[in-house]
């Protein structure tokens, strides 16, 4: 019979396996039975108290608490919504804005913090121990349970908007069972995985680690956010807990390649890295590959309107440095259409803007139809009956052998002396440098100026002129600046939107 509920994971794992660890971290760890009876408790909490189809805040720090939070919420018929300390005050203000919840859950640590909102949050706070200790009901969760659709949304995931609003991304039980059939079926999970989870749980990445676990009785652990500015004590402690498999951003994989973590010591576990998010430095990734020459690397495209990731290449050989690792092809069950600035299909070799058809589009932004008016649109290649497909907003075209290639998102392209100009392709070509770690192009749109900002074992003089023997004159950085280290988003990826305004209040 078909899953049309995501619990069904945990349903037919936990009897399996009720004493192996589900999810762990430093300061503990929580069992398949454990994740199972909680949830159920806080489902039962919840449902007792009224609360039903609508948005439940888990305000939690990181550890395995928070996951199973998770699964109470949608238990009790919600639809959860992670939020995190991490998180500036004023974007959590416009969260609760968007959101109006009637009910917050908390740990011990978190709770003072909601108590002490200055925007006048006037709903119910519960903690994770309290909820945990009601008796599951199963009556009361077997009718929520009978009126569950696939349809209905289990979490809003909040990404920047272009305006600072954050954006409420709801998903369903039909899209993310879809996304992890097909995810663990391209990543090879069995119940033998140990995930090391690296981004935060208030962004849809964590999605890969954590129903992955709950479909196989795999493990995952959660590593420390501080370790990954210690790039050896990260992967001793990935062979410490034998870690397997890395769905990370590229990011973090290249905090450790770039800075010769390799020469001193080496991930003795992993086979398999998924990686995504932002562009591989191909000197990077060859490193990666020369250590872990066995292992499985897989390239992962797709963003949190698509329910995470959509696309995958597998990228099974070393790569010349002026080539691109491919995003390969979609998914089963997903199209993907190259749509020209007319609406018609980009040919071969063509780019055009990155669209995505198929289940694993979710519902569009919590309490914002117009901007999900602007994004989720009619397919315009159907003008027969309602069909949405999901505009990405990202530049991409066919390589000779069918398989789709990165270019750039819309808001990296640029115009500079007259020229359009992707600002990947400066990265690109300075990443290849050997003193190179790591760098990030910004554009000054009211100066009209290229700046780069590196991180490497290069003074800038020095790098100017390597630049200029690689780059055409127009493309060429009009301010270079040399970094200690790179700033990085909550996430892991590169803070461009962070450099930015740091270089545009330095220049005022």
């Amino acid at each position: 019979m078909q899953l049309t509920n995501i619990l069904e994971y945990l349903e037919k794992t936990a009897p399996e396996v009720p004493d192996k660890v589900a999810y762990a971290s430093e300061e503990y760890s929580v069992t398949f039975s454990e994740v199972y009876r909680n949830s159920r408790a806080i489902g039962s909490f919840l449902a007792a108290r009224g609360y039903y189809r609508e948005p439940v805040v888990v305000f939690m720090y990181k550890q395995p608490a928070t996951v199973v939070s998770f699964y109470g919420v949608v238990y009790a018929g919600c639809a959860y919504v992670p939020i995190d300390e991490e998180m500036p005050k004023h974007r959590i203000e416009l969260i609760f804005e968007n959101l109006k919840p009637r009910a917050v859950i908390c740990d011990e640590r978190t709770k003072p913090m909601v108590e002490a909102f200055e925007f006048g949050f006037d709903g119910e706070v519960f903690t994770y121990a309290e909820m945990v200790k009601t008796e599951p009901d199963d009556e009361a969760l077997a009718h929520i349970r009978s009126e569950q659709i696939d349809v209905d949304p289990i979490y809003m995931v909040f990404t920047s908007g272009s305006t600072g609003v954050p954006k409420g991304v709801a998903a369903c039980h039909r899209s993310v069972i879809d996304y992890i059939e097909n995810l663990t079926d391209v990543l090879g999970i069995t119940r033998d995985t140990v995930f090391g989870n690296q981004t935060p749980l208030y962004f849809d990445a964590c999605l890969k680690e954590l129903y992955s676990t709950i479909k196989y009785g795999a493990t995952t652990w959660l590593i420390p956010h501080n370790l990954f500015m210690f790039p050896i004590k990260l992967v001793e402690f990935l062979n410490e807990h034998k870690i397997n498999t890395l769905c990370w951003v590229v990011s973090a994989l290249t905090m450790i390649s770039a800075f010769k973590t390799f020469d001193k010591v080496k991930p003795l576990y992993l086979h398999t890295i998924a990686f995504g998010s932002e562009v591989f430095p191909i000197k990077q990734f060859n490193l990666w590959k020369d250590t872990l020459p066995e292992a499985k690397f897989i390239n992962l495209y797709g963003p949190t309107e698509g329910t995470g990731m959509c696309c995958f290449y597998r990228a099974d050989r070393r790569f010349e440095e002026d080539e691109v690792i491919p995003i390969g092809g979609p998914f089963h069950n997903t199209e993907i259409l190259l749509l020209k600035d007319d609406n018609t299909l980009a040919a071969q070799g063509e780019e055009g803007e990155l669209c995505i058809r198929g289940t694993s589009v979710t519902l569009g932004y919590y309490n914002n139809p117009e901007k999900t008016a602007e994004c989720f649109v009619q397919n315009p290649l159907n003008t027969h009956y309602p069909e949405i497909i999901y505009r990405t907003g990202d530049i991409a075209k066919r390589n000779e052998r069918g398989e789709l290639i990165f270019v750039s998102r819309k808001d990296y392209q640029i115009k500079h002396m007259g020229h359009r100009i992707e600002l990947g392709e400066i990265e690109a070509v300075v990443n290849r440098f050997d003193e190179i770690k790591i760098c990030c192009c910004i554009f000054d749109d009211e100066k009209k100026k290229i700046v780069l900002y590196y991180v490497g074992e290069i003074d800038k003089p020095a790098l100017v002129t390597r630049m200029k023997e690689k780059l055409p004159r127009y493309m060429l950085p009009n301010v270079t600046e040399k970094l200690e280290q790179m700033p990085f988003t909550a996430n892991g990826k590169i803070d461009r939107t962070g450099l930015k305004k740091s270089y545009i209040a330095g220049r005022k």
